[in-house]
């Protein structure tokens, strides 16, 4: 999940590289990062409400891959002519690694501060494992610092469990740079080659349809990234065109009825594609929906761009990196509450199909109440995490970029 780009706006032949224009931001792109950072978190979060048990909060985990589509989109709608030379590499690698690395750093250190914490006292322990044991064992932990949680070293998620697609991401960057550099102006090829091959290659190996993480997670993110990348490359001229006569108003009608379906659309296919192999045609889809959504040429854009809806996208990266955190000690307070007051807070149920222990087992109202505070909580985290690590880590990495 990359921050904002910027794109050119002078026209250029189809196969050549994109290149950027400050001040030409994708605004409406950005709050959808930030919605479905929510609706990921919504995924994560077991309770009985109706909410949690539906066909569409099971299949949300599928957003990740609009994330590695937007990713791609972003990162060759900025960088496609920018990476010239060595240093021009060295300056984006280190830009694309202050950007997720600081704050993953410290989630980390919130993990194993609790894990900690439940070592000293045993009332911590509840009827888990052992600290630092199963998805929060040392072995992983180093996995997990040196970003390669995503690449197929591990065989289970561990720690952070969402980080595993900012591992992936990351490399998906360092080969993004290297191909452009490379192959210059035929650098497209190699995306196609990604984008053809990458679904092929996961369902074939596939055993939980479009979940991987863990294992094949780097492939599912280059499918992604891939798609987007090559949306930028041949189509970053035709979006902006298109957004500039669609600025004067016209169609907006036409294209408020496109962005309306095509949310119905998504909705449907999330519901469906959640439980079987149709979901290997996210990316696809996803990469529809950016196409259209870049144009911000219907009302849905108009109040996505509004005030709140463009914060809820800034604090989108913190929302996905935080929010397991949030829910594991709502959980773990929750469980207290239960035992000390027997209150029929937290317990076990049943979430889609599968045995889980969260909120609601005694009412699904506990669990719906429970789930709209998880919200909240992650939201306010999210901006602390945002204001206080984020911006001041990608300003600081930048810094040190300009030296190079």
């Amino acid at each position: 999940m990359a921050e904002t780009a910027l794109l050119k706006l002078a026209p250029a032949p189809a196969a050549t590289r994109v290149g950027t224009m400050a001040g030409e931001r994708f605004l409406v792109l950005d709050s959808w990062r930030g919605i479905c950072a929510l609706l990921v978190a919504l995924f994560h979060f077991p309770t009985t409400s109706m909410i949690s048990q539906s066909a569409f909060v099971g299949g949300s985990y599928l957003f990740v891959d609009f994330f590695f589509v937007l990713s791609g989109f972003v990162i060759a709608s900025a960088y496609g002519s920018r990476l010239n030379d060595q240093d021009d590499l060295a300056r984006f690698a280190l830009v694309r690694f202050g950007r997720i690395y600081p704050l993953h750093l410290l989630m980390l250190a919130a993990f194993a501060g609790f894990e900690a914490l439940r070592f000293v006292l045993p009332a911590l322990h509840g009827t888990g494992p052992a600290p630092f044991t199963a998805g929060f064992d040392l072995k992983s932990l180093v996995a997990n610092l040196f970003l390669l949680q995503g690449m197929g070293v591990e065989d289970h998620l561990s720690w952070n469990a969402p980080s595993w697609s900012i591992s992936a991401e990351f490399f998906t960057y360092l080969i993004f740079a290297a191909v452009v550099f490379a192959a210059g102006q035929r650098a497209w090829i190699w995306f196609v080659a990604a984008a053809v091959t990458g679904p092929l290659f996961l369902l074939a190996v596939s055993t939980r349809h479009m979940d991987m993480s863990f294992d094949f997670g780097f492939i599912r993110c280059l499918y992604g990234f891939s798609l987007g990348a090559l949306l930028a490359w041949f189509q970053h001229d035709s979006i902006a065109e298109a957004r500039q006569a669609l600025g004067s108003g016209a169609g907006c009608l036409a294209w408020t009825l496109a962005e309306l379906a095509m949310i119905a659309g998504i909705a449907l296919f999330v519901s469906i594609a959640g439980t079987n192999d149709l979901g290997i045609a996210a990316p696809v889809v996803f990469a529809l929906a950016l196409y259209l959504f870049a144009h911000e040429g219907g009302w849905v854009s108009v109040a996505l761009r509004s005030r709140p809806m463009l914060l809820l996208g800034s604090l989108s990266y913190s929302i996905y990196m935080v929010h397991i955190f949030v829910q594991a000690r709502m959980i773990n307070v929750g469980g207290l509450v239960e035992r000390k007051l027997g209150l029929a807070i937290v317990g076990d149920l049943m979430l889609r199909g599968d045995h889980a222990t969260g909120f609601g087992a005694g009412s699904p109202w506990i669990g719906f109440a429970a789930l709209i505070a998880m919200l909240i909580a992650v939201i306010v985290a999210s901006w602390f995490t945002w204001r206080f690590v984020e911006m001041p880590a990608l300003a600081c990495f930048r810094r040190l970029s300009k030296r190079i």
